[in-house]
């Protein structure tokens, strides 16, 4: 007979299944606040017109281009945040010097992205794309890149809060950054409030806006919340730690470049359909956003599953590393089952959103949408599964094969033959989502493969060591 202190098994795995919820709704409700950023500037961009809604999708394509390094960078906090947890439940040391290296890690990354970005019009004629889209959406990213870097220490610190199990202050500002930004796109978007009108350009300041509101909103929060005063996140945050610095760059790197080359190769598809025609690129963005808002959710839980396992793994619990990542699995993709299941009954409904059904100029972008949204239908499954199982991975600090695996199932497989089917057969932009959605199941496959075999890999033979202290006149207390 069990005992309160020996819980059998499955009350361990209800246990987990809670406290993975528990996580997971404030990081899915977060994701898909910072998503309402991005989806209310669509929103309000396609009220000006396709050409200013194709620009923008131009644009925001080059400029998450190369803003996702930074967030695969910074997001490296949070599994050696859990980690440290982990292995000691109330540390402070450990947990505020991680911190610290990823506000460094930040401002380091951000200035040769602002350089990239600044000749974002140079890069998309280079690409072949029209002067005119090119000219545009150069003008709308030089406005847009100066959030980089109040959004990189914002997710710096939202990482801290997620590791700390603590995530719903930084739920609340995210909320709270919607209409900060909406209402600022709107007045400078159509010249509003006495405001100028600066159209698409206006949406690129509003977010830079937004994202500042949110970043000194969470940093006051930590520095005047009783429980997070403890740690002194901000005292002394100008001394290095270079061997937690080195640490944070050995395991955000792969993350980075992973997550680039998921991205990218988005990236990469949309500047494919500017070349086919502007209403497949018109369509091309909106569906996209249909499918980035859906994806948020699993997201969310895979960013769960890398605090829960990255504590296990700590705490060289074994079972507790097996029930975490399989909880937070069957959540993310049984999600992506329903969403699915929506794009293919509702589909008019979902593109009413960004686009006036009723309005004759849209008719040719709407047809694109429909063909398109079936394919993202079917892609959801491969794409909640491989966003979670890359979560699951990370937990245990296993960065640089699922990197691999990225590059070989998206710019290998996905890319190629997205390509081949879009220029060299009939079906055009229905051949780049077909491309798109055969990469994310090879990415999905090895993900989950790679979990399956984690202790034949010595994946989890033992947490690392923690990094050791260096003298306090250099790494600060």
């Amino acid at each position: 007979m069990e005992t309160p202190h020996h819980p059998t098994r499955r009350s361990a795995w209800t246990a987990e299944l809670a406290a993975t919820l528990a996580l997971s709704w404030p990081l899915v409700l977060t994701n898909l606040a910072q998503h309402g950023l991005m989806a209310s500037d669509v929103i309000l961009i396609g009220r000006i017109g396709p050409e200013a809604l194709a620009a923008g999708a131009l644009g925001t394509n080059i400029y998450f281009a190369f803003l996702i390094f930074g967030i695969g960078l910074v997001s490296a906090v949070s599994p050696l945040v859990a980690e440290e947890l982990g292995r000691r439940r109330h540390s402070v040391r450990e947990v505020r010097r991680t911190v610290r290296q990823g506000l460094w890690a930040s401002v380091t990354v951000t200035v040769p992205i602002w350089i990239v970005l600044w000749n974002g019009e140079a890069i998309l004629n280079a690409v072949g794309q029209d002067p005119t889209l090119a000219r545009d959406a150069g003008h709308y990213i030089r406005a847009l890149q100066w959030s980089v870097l109040p959004f990189l220490i914002y997710l710096v610190l939202r990482s801290y809060l997620a590791a700390l199990e603590r995530p719903g202050w930084a739920l609340l500002i995210s909320i709270l950054g919607i209409p900060v930004n909406f209402g600022v796109a709107w007045a400078l978007i159509f010249g509003e409030m006495g405001l100028p009108a600066l159209g698409l350009v206006g949406a690129g300041y509003a977010t830079l806006v937004a994202t500042t509101f949110m970043c000194l909103c969470l940093g006051l929060v930590i520095g005047l919340d009783r429980q997070l005063k403890r740690y002194h996140l901000f005292g002394r945050v100008w001394r290095p730690d270079w061997l937690r610095f080195r640490a944070l760059w050995r395991i955000g790197v792969p993350i980075g470049l992973t997550l680039a080359f998921e991205v990218t190769i988005f990236n990469a598809a949309a500047l494919l359909m500017g070349r086919i025609g502007i209403y497949e690129l018109a369509a091309h963005n909106v569906v996209l956003q249909i499918a980035s808002l859906c994806f948020m959710v699993p997201l969310g839980v895979g960013q769960a599953v890398t605090v829960r396992v990255g504590r296990a793994y700590g705490a060289g619990d074994r079972e507790g590393v097996t029930r975490a990542g399989w909880i937070a699995f069957g959540l993310g993709v049984g999600f992506m089952v329903v969403t699915a299941s929506l794009m293919l009954a509702a589909p008019h409904f979902l593109i009413s959103a960004f686009l006036d059904l009723n309005d004759p100029r849209n008719a040719a972008v709407i047809g694109f949408a429909l063909s398109f949204l079936v394919l993202a239908a079917v892609f959801q499954l491969a794409d909640g599964a491989q966003a979670v199982g890359a979560g699951m991975l990370r937990g245990l600090q296993d960065t640089r094969v699922p990197m691999l695996f990225a590059a070989v199932g998206y710019w290998g497989v996905g890319l190629p033959l997205g390509i081949g089917l879009a220029f060299f057969t009939s079906l055009r932009g229905v051949g780049i989502w077909i491309g798109l959605a055969t990469g994310l199941a090879v990415v999905a496959c090895l993900m989950l493969w790679r979990w399956m075999r984690r202790d034949r890999l010595g994946l989890v033979a033992g947490a690392p060591q923690p990094v050791r202290h260096q003298p306090a006149f250099v790494a600060g207390a």
